[in-house]
């Protein structure tokens, strides 16, 4: 017995101390990671869940930023319904959305596919063609933007050196819209930058073996590019039109704020912003807030589910 104990001994003398010191070093990595991700859990819980919260139980109420919050249950949701502008701008939002999107993205791929290639100085074409998606967003830009399309703009200009007579295209209801399309479509650095990765990703065999198939180059872009291609064309497709429903910014400063004549750019967005902050209904502007996720959560569930048909993975 006493040799057996003894054995026991020596191995708790060998195997004790490395198994606490292990567990130590476990448990100091555990609080330094908690430490250093503190900060991010703060700014989730106060930049992002509490308004998240706030913003659902204000979409009950009718509050006005100067008062207590009233509770009016489902009134806000049921006066949505029929708000004659909230559906006007629904509608110029999806159309912005339906249009710009498939026009940016076809316009990335056709970059990516040219600077991949391989042609000299790549680097800087590729930092230039980027460079309109950090500055899209911004005010500067979209002022820029309208002083272009202005009556007295650059394109009108332009136009008169072939002697046509422009027109205030920011001004004009049937064209307002599509000026901010364009500014969306130009911004296409972001999603080429992706394309772009994606195309070094593909095997150059597969080209290799299409040509002594006698495939041609549109031959080899769709039935090799686009498939393999495909998952971060969803990827690009999901977050743009993610993106495209949140422009705030392009419809504000191009229409002055006023959704443009006829509120032709009336976005979804900027309509939200005048019943929160300007009429002061912030429980409306909650329920507008909540239909908005719904709409983007939906489809971007359908965009999910239909990928199945088209979305090729490497299994």
């Amino acid at each position: 017995m006493s040799a057996i104990s003894e054995l026991k001994a020596i191995k708790r003398r060998r195997g004790g101390p490395e198994v606490t010191t292990s567990t130590n070093l476990r448990k100091s990595d555990g609080r330094a990671a908690l430490v250093f991700l503190a900060p991010w859990f703060v700014g989730l819980g106060a930049v992002t869940l509490f308004p998240l919260v706030a913003s659902l139980y204000l979409s009950f109420t009718k509050y006005d930023l100067l008062t207590s919050p009233q509770w009016v249950g489902l009134t806000n949701f049921v006066d949505l319904f029929h708000d004659e502008r909230m559906w006007q701008s629904l509608r110029v939002t999806l159309t912005y959305v339906v249009t710009s999107v498939p026009l940016q993205l076809g316009a990335a791929l056709l970059v990516a596919v040219v600077l991949n290639q391989g042609m000299r100085g790549l680097a800087f074409y590729r930092s230039v063609i980027y460079l309109p998606s950090l500055m899209g967003g911004s005010v500067a830009i979209a002022i820029l933007w309208r002083q272009v399309f202005g009556e007295e703009g650059l394109v009108n200009k332009f136009l008169g050196v072939f002697g046509i007579t422009g027109t205030g295209w920011v001004s004009n209801p049937d064209t307002a819209l599509w000026t901010i399309v364009l500014l969306h479509v130009w911004t296409f650095g972001s999603p080429m930058i992706i394309f772009l990765a994606g195309l070094r990703q593909i095997p150059d065999m597969y080209y290799e073996a299409s040509q002594l198939d006698g495939a041609s180059r549109w031959r080899q872009f769709r039935s090799i590019t686009l498939p393999l291609l495909s998952p971060i064309i969803f990827f690009n497709l999901v977050m743009q039109v993610i993106t495209a429903f949140q422009a705030f910014t392009q419809a504000y400063v191009v229409s002055g704020g006023t959704g443009g004549p006829s509120d032709s750019t009336l976005f979804y967005t900027l309509y939200l912003y005048q019943e929160g902050f300007s009429n002061l209904h912030m429980g409306y502007a909650s329920a507008m807030a909540w239909i908005l996720v719904l709409i983007v959560l939906t489809l971007t569930g359908l965009n999910f589910w239909l990928s199945k048909f088209w979305v090729h993975y490497g299994d």
